[in-house]
């Protein structure tokens, strides 16, 4: 298990991993429904509603997140292809627009909070082609209550190896976009001074006819993971704008592979 939290105030990413075998109740995920913990943290639903909570040596939060809206199935019916072989697919589905409650600490001191979350799951025994090197994905709570996802799967040469995403309008309507209508062009890159990796952290996105920029809250949005997850990546919060409009939401972009290609088990 990872955390992170991004403190755009102190321009920091406060980060922590964890790493642990199930038994004795203290780490198991069952199966059915949303119930995951690991060595004290938490991720579990109770009656429809999500509750989290993370306490590392920095920092943690204790967070209950509420859905208000249903989950939204990401490519057909759930299925979103990663690639074009059909077995290069993972089961999808996102909860946008959550409602959170809670608090959050930072170096002992507790901050009371609110404000919207996203919550992704996916799953996969065949994610990547080998053609394929990582991603990038952006998961944006839109300001008007709609919600976009949107990814690119790139290949070794770093060209679109294959690319999708998901539109919810506020009415609720739905509607999914394959390789020809989604493209995600970086523009300005970041160098970790930790890695030396190159990230590209500001892209103009189109999804059909949606066309906006993302720019990050700050540069250093770096998690280095291979004590848990096996992987350097970039993940982390974002904004998505307009030329016309300004602000149209908020969310998160994640990049994989960048340093390495991404090893999947």
């Amino acid at each position: 298990a990872h955390a992170a939290l991004s403190d755009r105030r102190r321009g920091r990413l406060w980060k922590a991993q964890r790493v642990a075998r199930a038994g004795f109740g203290l780490v198991e995920a069952r199966e059915g429904d949303t119930h995951a913990r690991l060595d004290g943290w938490r991720l579990e639903r109770r009656s429809g509603v999500y509750e989290t909570r993370v306490a590392a040596e920095e920092f943690g939060f204790e967070l209950t997140l509420r859905p208000t809206q249903p989950p939204m199935p990401n490519g057909r019916d759930g299925y979103s292809q990663k690639g074009p072989r059909p077995e290069s697919a993972s089961g999808y589905y996102s909860v946008p627009n959550l409602r959170v409650v809670g608090s959050i600490v930072r170096q002992g001191r507790r901050e009371a909070v609110t404000g919207d979350a996203w919550l992704d799951h996916e799953w996969s025994s065949a994610y990547l082609d080998e053609e394929a090197v990582g991603w990038d994905w952006i998961g944006i709570n839109l300001t008007d209550a709609g919600a976009l996802m949107a990814f690119r799967i790139r290949g070794r040469d770093g060209s679109t190896h294959w690319a999708g995403g998901t539109l919810r309008r506020p009415d609720g309507t739905r509607e999914d976009f394959g390789p020809g209508d989604v493209t995600l062009e970086p523009g300005r890159r970041w160098r970790s001074p930790r890695t030396g990796i190159e990230y590209p952290v500001e892209f103009v996105v189109r999804v059909g006819a949606l066309r906006l920029t993302l720019e990050p809250l700050m540069d250093d949005q770096e998690s280095d993971t291979r004590n848990s997850t096996g992987a350097v990546y970039w993940e982390g919060a974002v904004e998505a704008k307009t030329e016309d409009r300004g602000l149209i939401g908020r969310g998160y972009l994640e990049l994989t592979g960048y340093g390495a290609p991404l090893e999947l088990p």
